[in-house]
């Protein structure tokens, strides 16, 4: 089965994350970071737990591909604690670092650490063109940020730390999903089970935080968008991806997010481009082409059996 159904899902997934700061800035809601991303997991996830329960009651044929000798619980729990504390870590390192550093340590991180992991867990290795791939467009990330140009600056290393936080709980649950997926479990079930926990879990976080937010037209359009299409549709596609192919191919692909953003500032909110950006865009699309070409014949391809 050719793979490119499932890079498209995944590319699909990442536009939907591209539209998070764009609704955000929209929506122009007076919420703190923590409150809605809180909100986004536990609308969306809570969603996602309600898909999953569906799709347990009318299970189809299991076939384990690679099956983990660890607990499904305890694989679900991991996942669930990724997904909670990814906005967290990532929002920390932001706040200390900046906009342009924390984000490209994030994105950074990600594709590294769940490369790191799958070949701990899983016993996968990236690909030569994989670890390519990914260095050409991390190259590109860098370059969209502004960070290149940004003349350096003190870097908080407690910042830094939180960024690559933020970029192993990425890895986490996108490790957690690949396993539940090698168990034979549907890209509904894994993902439902993982962002349904996780939402219960958010729930104190949320009431931790200033609500009122949330009763405000804008507010509300903005949790509804965030969990209905950041949240319950993306992580849909991006289950249905990862069924097909290795965590780390889709790790690098969702590097599009940023792609996605930077288009939807332009379009829709006027930002200007320099051209050491530009040349990043082209940059990052050349490193996720080059993930995205079919592999050749005789090579192994991760495929599963269709939902």
């Amino acid at each position: 089965m050719s793979r490119t159904p499932a890079v498209v899902a995944v590319l699909v997934a990442a536009a939907c994350f591209a539209t998070t700061g764009t609704a955000q800035e929209l929506a122009d809601a007076e919420a703190s970071a923590t409150s809605v991303g809180a909100a986004r997991i536990v609308v969306g996830g809570g969603i996602l737990g309600v898909v999953a329960l569906l799709a347990a009651r009318s299970p189809g044929p299991v076939r384990p591909a690679h099956p983990s000798r660890l607990p499904p619980w305890l694989v679900v729990a991991v996942g669930a604690a990724g997904v909670v504390a990814y906005q967290p870590f990532f929002f920390a390192g932001t706040a200390q670092n900046g906009v342009a550093v924390g984000t490209v340590v994030a994105l950074g991180s990600a594709p590294v650490a769940t490369g790191v992991l799958d070949a701990l867990v899983r016993r996968q290795v990236p690909s030569p063109r994989w670890c390519v791939a990914t260095v050409v467009a991390l190259v590109g990330v860098v370059l969209v940020s502004g960070l290149a140009t940004s003349g350096g600056g003190a870097v908080d290393p407690a910042g830094v730390a939180s960024s690559v936080a933020a970029g192993a709980s990425y890895a986490l649950y996108a490790l957690a999903g690949k396993l539940l997926l090698d168990r034979g479990w549907t890209p509904s079930t894994s993902m439902g089970a993982t962002f349904g926990v996780a939402a219960v879990a958010s729930v104190p976080l949320l009431l931790a935080t200033s609500t009122g937010w949330l009763t405000t037209p804008r507010g509300l359009a903005l949790v509804l968008w965030l969990g209905l299409v950041t949240t319950t549709v993306a992580y849909l596609l991006f289950g249905w991806g990862l069924r097909r192919l290795e965590p780390t191919t889709v790790a690098t692909l969702t590097l599009a997010e940023p792609l996605g953003a930077t288009l939807l500032g332009l379009l829709v909110l006027d930002e200007r481009l320099t051209p050491l950006a530009s040349v990043g865009l082209v940059v990052l699309v050349l490193g996720l082409a080059l993930l995205s070409l079919p592999q050749r014949r005789g090579r192994r391809v991760d495929v599963a059996p269709a939902a």
